[in-house]
């Protein structure tokens, strides 16, 4: 696990348990009737850190989304007979044969003004980077396109794992049409028809043969390895000014217009006696499907950046108001796991009464991450620069933060006695007993008595703050109910 404990990037066996403490919950789960299967399942789901990620990539109306919906075995995915239907990435989880991963489905390309090879190849090629292996689904009724020879040769510069899917394959005549694809030199194609899952259990045995057991990134545990900082926010926030000014060069380009930056820069810049690496990101603009060319291709890219990142750091334009748009952006950070610092830029320009209504904007508009350090600098000036690597130093070690199962459930104990869950249908549920199974973001498994209401699950996650600080981390908190007792206390 990823934890300070383990901080070798080792797997182990127990989630973020050793084995002494492992063993002395698994004897509180049984004493409260618990099935032990089921706890060593949650412990280990909750703990497993990041997932792999399978990127499943190809032409418009090739089944892609038909493929996912059968990998993860529900119809989420939206499928319709015409090509562009799905215009964002989508990621799921998905299981196979008791292994865990993640599904990206990508595509619902538009002719935009560069063609669509170039639309193709700016989504697969994101994909591709921010996957661990990919699946390159081909519409073998029609065979190998123009375009899906672009999309080979992303592949092959990449060097990921592929796994090619020969799909529409709905009988033995459609097998000679499959074997056609060999010409791709991908190597075996697999014939599939993701509508009918015929082959799909033979596609997902080669799927998990490609995938890693964990992702190649490991979140800086390299020995010496800077960590890893995403500067996001909206176009024309000042990332690139911000970057410059922490380099004390002109590191970017810079210039009023939006979207002057396209590709994410990785600079190391030392700071307060670290070495940090930054990634300066194009801004994130709003209806990322529509962009065109350069634009659409960035906001790709940035999305790359923040998953690949430890921590990112939000900038927002103080001078404006907190748009719908920053939300989005803070949120992506969150649901990615990552630690998070709040930036507030161009400080120095506001007024008084700007500084009210911005207070009051932040007390009501971003009051889902009141945890969050944070900042109000100027990229411009330098103010109050010097704050900015002690909030992240302080995001990293939340992020990295493990509370003792012995000392959290003396702090379960107390919320139960003194908060108790609200009776509803004659039953008061409660929670039983809990662990911390993972760090990067932490991640806590509750055992209860019943179906604790998510406002009492928020009501937790606050006291958890309360007590244990994580100030700049997400929290992930999962509950298992106890379905019937095996026996009596």
């Amino acid at each position: 696990m990823n934890d300070q404990i383990h901080s070798d990037g080792s797997d182990h066996e127990h989630g973020a348990l050793g084995d002494a403490e492992y063993a002395e919950f698994m004897e509180l789960a049984a004493e409260e009737g618990f099935d032990l299967e089921e706890v060593e399942g949650a412990i280990d789901e909750a703990g497993h850190g990041p997932l792999p990620v399978l990127a499943v990539v190809g032409r418009p109306n090739v089944g892609k989304s038909t493929l996912v919906n059968r990998i993860i075995g529900r119809r989420e995915a939206v499928v319709e007979d015409k090509p562009g239907v799905t215009r964002d990435r989508v990621t799921y989880e998905a299981e196979w044969a008791g292994r865990r991963f993640k599904v990206v489905d990508t595509g619902g390309w538009e002719q935009d003004v560069l063609g669509i090879d170039a639309s193709v190849a700016a989504q697969a090629e994101y994909a591709i980077e921010a996957s661990d292996a990919v699946v390159f689904v081909v519409d073998s009724t029609v065979g190998a396109t123009d375009t899906d020879e672009a999309v080979v040769k992303l592949l092959r510069r990449a060097k990921k794992p592929v796994v090619l899917c020969a799909n529409k394959v709905d009988g033995q005549s459609g097998e000679a049409d499959a074997t056609a694809l060999w010409s791709l030199g991908l190597g075996e194609p697999h014939p599939v028809s993701s509508l009918h899952g015929r082959g799909t259990g033979d596609l997902l045995d080669a799927v998990l043969e490609a995938l890693p057991e964990a992702p190649a990134q490991r979140f800086g545990t390299a020995i010496g390895g800077p960590r890893r900082i995403a500067l996001i926010g909206r176009p024309n926030v000042g990332k690139s000014s911000l970057l410059n000014k922490v380099a004390n060069e002109d590191r970017v380009v810079v210039n009023e217009l939006a979207g002057t930056t396209r590709d994410p820069v990785d600079e190391l810049i030392e700071l307060g006696g670290i070495t940090w690496k930054f990634i300066d990101t194009a801004g994130i603009r709003r209806r990322v499907h529509l962009q065109e060319g350069a634009d659409y291709y960035a906001s790709l890219r940035t999305a790359a950046a923040v998953e690949k990142a430890e921590v990112a750091v939000v900038l927002i334009d103080a001078g404006e108001s907190i748009s719908v748009q920053d939300q989005r952006i803070i949120t992506m950070a969150v649901e990615a796991g990552r630690a998070l610092v709040i930036a507030y830029n161009k400080w120095d320009t506001l007024d008084e009464e700007r500084r009210y209504y911005l207070e009051r904007e932040i007390e009501t508009e971003l009051a889902q991450i009141a945890w969050a350090p944070r900042v109000n600098v100027s990229a411009v000036t330098g103010r109050h620069m010097e704050r900015l690597v002690p909030a992240i130093e302080t995001a990293l070690a939340s992020w990295e933060t493990r509370v003792p199962t012995g000392r959290l459930n003396a702090f379960l104990g107390e919320i139960v006695a003194s908060h108790p869950h609200p009776v509803r249908g004659g039953k008061q549920p409660r929670i039983l007993f809990g662990t911390q199974a993972g760090t990067k973001p932490p991640r806590f498994v509750l055992f209860a008595s019943g179906f604790l209401e998510h406002g009492y699950r928020r009501f937790v996650e606050r006291r958890l703050r309360e007590e244990f600080g994580f100030e700049g981390t997400p929290i992930h908190i999962s509950v298992r109910v106890r379905e019937k007792r095996g026996r009596n206390k």
